[in-house]
């Protein structure tokens, strides 16, 4: 199969590398070829809100109002409700901004309506102004779940950020398996390529790919991954650590390949070739948008040539 000059292509996403490879295909493709099928297993409640980190991620990145530095929340934001909240002795170890917390409120009044997740997700995308398809992964409750040998097991929240994901990690698993949804097959089923962005393949991409019948849809169309891991290193986040603890590997693309049998190719940083894949080495670190453009670029370049 011969992509088309303009493919319709589905990326797996989760996490601020997912989201920063998106923001290059938003700018690589025509809004309408795009969709993504975001991680909605570390969702969970928090003050009574229904809180959706990596969609709100992505949401944020492709309408361009993400905190570059951070990679997540709001660019311009104040945290006064947080300080408020944490005085009247409240839980505040999750930081929630002013503005963000209008989003975790909508969501969580649609959702209180009877509007599923993926309805009020499409709602809230078109509102600032994003043009891509965002598809939460499910719209039941699938909870990402960390074993860990100092805490036993703590919600991913939990563990990534109460505890700044410091617990050595014996198991991933999945609490629920409520389904993916028809929106998320029927994307599967028309797109010309799969992405795996640079995301977590643990916390991030598994969440996804083990719903009932998502791997099957996914491997049956071409697919190519960015690496996460560069040089050795995790580019943000405690990947570089889990790869050894979980896989009993050292960290590398290789090791992020080997994760994801049927694989056509990754794209990885200069000097990290992977044996046995198709690898397209580039520079991946996007510290901009025109960085994230440039790479999204050389993952369609990959996809057409093993398509």
């Amino acid at each position: 199969m011969t992509l088309p000059s303009s493919p319709r292509v589905v990326a797996l996403s989760g996490g601020v590398g997912g989201a920063r490879l998106l923001r290059g295909l938003a700018r690589a493709l025509p809004a309408e070829s795009l969709t993504t099928v975001v991680n909605t297993g570390d969702d969970f409640q928090h003050w009574g809100l229904h809180i959706a980190p990596d969609v709100d991620t992505v949401m944020y990145t492709l309408a361009g109002l993400s905190h570059e530095e951070r990679g997540w929340g709001l660019a311009t934001e104040t945290f006064t409700a947080l300080e408020a909240m944490k005085l009247y002795g409240e839980d505040g170890w999750f930081a929630l901004g002013d503005r963000d917390l209008a989003t975790h409120m909508a969501r969580t009044l649609g959702l209180a309506r009877g509007e599923t997740l993926t309805a009020v997700t499409d709602r809230l995308c078109r509102a600032v102004g994003v043009g891509a398809r965002v598809l939460p992964m499910s719209d039941g409750r699938r909870a990402t779940m960390i074993d860990t040998k100092e805490h036993g097991t703590l919600t991913f929240q939990t563990w990534f950020v109460r505890h700044r994901a410091v617990p050595a990690v014996e198991r991933v698993w999945f609490d629920g398996d409520p389904g993916t949804t028809p929106q998320v097959l029927e994307a599967l089923a028309a797109a010309d390529l799969v992405v795996i962005g640079p995301s977590n393949p643990y916390v991030s991409v598994d969440p996804i790919l083990t719903l009932a019948g998502v791997r099957d849809a996914v491997f049956a169309k071409p697919v190519v991954a960015v690496s996460p891991i560069v040089g050795g290193r995790a580019v943000k986040g405690p990947l570089a650590t889990m790869i050894p603890q979980l896989a009993r590997v050292p960290p590398s693309a290789a090791a992020v390949a080997a994760h994801y049998p049927g694989l056509r190719g990754i794209v990885v940083e200069r000097g990290d070739a992977v044996p046995d894949v198709r690898t397209l080495e580039t520079d991946t670190i996007m510290i901009d948008a025109a960085g994230s453009e440039r790479l999204a670029r050389a993952v369609l370049e990959l996809g057409r040539a093993v398509s």
